[in-house]
């Protein structure tokens, strides 16, 4: 089905191409290229803001997930009943805010691609609120991610590993 991207920020270019087929390796990894995804660029004003109204957290942040199955649990697969169900949700990238953490050593589009997992594990019921959850999500994140570096040439580590004194 359909990735959907969208750049609704001006201030640090976004290279939709290597993104996409990132992305698109990505959902054949995972075995949910069926689903449809949308992915929306913000910047730090807008990604404030929703992170405001749905997290009541009045900051900006790098990525906000929402899921239209909102019930899976960690590696379900949605069962869709009918067509329009074969959606995995949003996940809206704060680039301004992913560009200003990235570090020296770090490639911005790189960290774009590993945050844009991280988003869609959430949407396929991964969590990190305990460490258990953690574990859990940081081990998808890192199996995802070591395919998808031996596809493309790159070494790609989850957006979490430091989360609980991490691996």
């Amino acid at each position: 089905m359909s990735l959907v991207i969208r750049n609704l920020q001006r201030v640090i270019p976004i290279r939709r191409a290597p993104l996409r087929s990132k992305i698109e390796i990505v959902r054949r990894i995972l075995g949910v290229q069926k689903f449809d995804l949308g992915i929306i660029c913000v910047d730090n004003k807008n990604i404030q803001h929703i992170n405001r109204i749905y997290r009541d957290r009045n900051v900006p942040t790098d990525v906000l997930s929402f899921p239209f199955h909102e019930h899976l649990k960690a590696g379900e697969f949605p069962l869709p009943d009918f067509p329009d169900d074969y959606n995995l949700g949003d996940i809206f990238l704060g680039v301004e805010y992913i560009f200003h953490q990235c570090k020296e050593d770090e490639d911005y589009n790189d960290v774009l691609i590993v945050t844009a997992t991280h988003g869609l594990c959430h949407l396929l019921g991964f969590t990190h609120s305990t460490e258990a959850e953690w574990q859990q999500m940081f081990q998808k994140e890192k199996a995802v991610l070591d395919e998808l570096s031996r596809r493309t040439g790159t070494r790609l580590q989850p957006l979490t590993r430091d989360l609980f004194g991490g691996s």
